[in-house]
């Protein structure tokens, strides 16, 4: 038995995966190690990454200056809790959120997880309101697609019908849920497109605490880009209808879109704010909710006096410190020209996939390159033929998509692509 074949067997005893049965049979790869955009397996192979660990490693692996950050952190402490102590890294991170996001956001909650951050997001918001002695505003507000984690909150402001969490819906809370709107980033935002909105926010908003929305990108709901003019719109409905406004940009957040933060696209602030994957640079996990002083003042004032959550690893230092020393690597680098390039690569090179016979649509937005397909993606039989072309690419439902490190350079996209186009060639329709 090749090592290869040994770590495979080993793991298929004891080890259960995301999205998958345990045991699956479906194709595994184990990882020697990973550098810059290079992933190794453990048979010697070395695969150009282009999904940035699920979104989250940016400058790629193994980079010296994130490597100094986290073992000069391991000198001082690894871990202390959060509840009554702090720690500079803490602090120097949030003072950076706080420097880097929409101007009215203030305050930083870290937590530990993507889907923990929505679920934090969504407790401030109704905590908002009672405090404001309107308790019935229970509910969230989002739309069709979206995707917003795997928690219970967060499967519940997540698509109903289509999405990954249907089987739990009736474990599940409520919540209101608008059309998303079919207009695209290039796109004007039509009357349309907001009718199905209005009337929930006009119908329901004396329960409703929040709309909750990824900004122009909704995610692992299907890559769709939509107009910046509709989260204009968006916003200025919550105001008049007197809901909160969240923003998730766990997906979108540090760069992905061509803006630092994909509500920069609308010119528009939310009441509460969520980040996570690229936080870290995809070191370690590490998330945050950010609010503005209305938001955080109002829960202090209220019953009881405190924000009712408090995780136990909650600002690790070693996440923070690597955290603090990713954004500053990416501050420091031309990153838009960086993005702006990545972007007008994929859109050249993945243009020529709308030509071949399963390809229903072929989109780009900063570095994110997307073609759906007309039928589901077979991962049992696609992802062997991805690891043979040299990548790793991981296709879901109907998507083959590209979200790569920032540091990736043309020859290296060039694989990516190529693979693409020569793996959709050979599926038979």
């Amino acid at each position: 038995m090749t090592k290869f074949s040994q770590f495979i067997e080993q793991d298929r005893n004891c080890l259960w995966h995301p999205y998958s049965s345990f045991g699956s049979d479906l194709p595994l790869y184990p990882v020697l190690s990973a550098s810059g955009v290079y992933i190794k397996l453990a048979d010697g192979r070395r695969l150009v990454d282009g999904m940035s660990s699920w979104w989250s490693a940016i400058h790629g692996y193994n980079h010296p200056k994130m490597n100094h950050a986290v073992s000069e952190q391991l000198k001082h402490m690894s871990h202390i809790m959060f509840g009554g102590l702090t720690h500079q890294p803490a602090i120097d991170l949030a003072s950076k959120l706080v420097e880097i996001t929409p101007e009215s956001l203030k305050t930083v909650f870290f937590v530990d997880s993507g889907s923990v951050a929505v679920e934090v997001a969504i407790k401030m918001a109704i905590q908002y309101w009672y405090a404001k002695k309107q308790a019935n505003k229970q509910k969230v507000l989002s739309i069709r697609h979206a995707y917003h984690g795997d928690t219970f909150a967060a499967m519940s402001v997540s698509d109903p019908d289509n999405g990954m969490h249907s089987l739990f819906s009736k474990a599940l809370v409520q919540q209101f849920i608008a059309d998303a709107p079919e207009c695209t980033f290039e796109q004007a935002c039509l009357e349309s497109d907001l009718i199905s909105i209005q009337k929930q926010l006009k119908a329901n908003h004396q329960s409703i605490a929040a709309v909750l929305l990824e900004p122009i990108v909704q995610g692992a709901g299907g890559m769709r880009f939509y107009s910046a003019e509709y989260l204009t719109k968006v916003r200025e409905l919550c105001n008049k209808n007197n809901v909160l406004l969240i923003l998730d940009e766990i997906a979108t957040g540090f760069g992905r879109t061509g803006k630092l933060f994909a509500c920069e696209h609308a010119n528009i602030e939310p009441d509460i704010l969520c980040l996570g994957k690229a936080l870290t640079g995809g070191y370690m996990t590490l998330a945050a909710t950010l609010t503005n002083t209305d938001v955080a003042q109002t829960i202090n004032q209220g019953e009881p006096g405190l924000f009712m959550h408090g995780p136990t690893f909650m600002a690790n230092p070693l996440a923070c410190s690597a955290g603090l020393a990713s954004i500053e690597i990416l501050l420091d680098s031309p990153w838009q020209q960086k993005i702006k390039k990545i972007e007008q690569f994929l859109k050249q090179g993945l243009e020529p996939c709308r030509r071949l016979a399963p390809v229903k649509d072929v989109r780009v937005l900063g570095a994110i390159g997307v073609v759906e397909l007309h039928k589901p993606v077979d991962i049992k039989s696609i992802q062997p033929q991805l690891v043979e072309q040299g990548v790793w690419i991981r296709p879901f439902n109907h998507l083959i998509y590209l979200m790569p490190p920032y540091i990736i350079n043309t020859d290296e996209l060039n694989i990516l692509i190529q693979a693409i186009y020569t793996v959709i060639s050979k599926i038979k329709e």
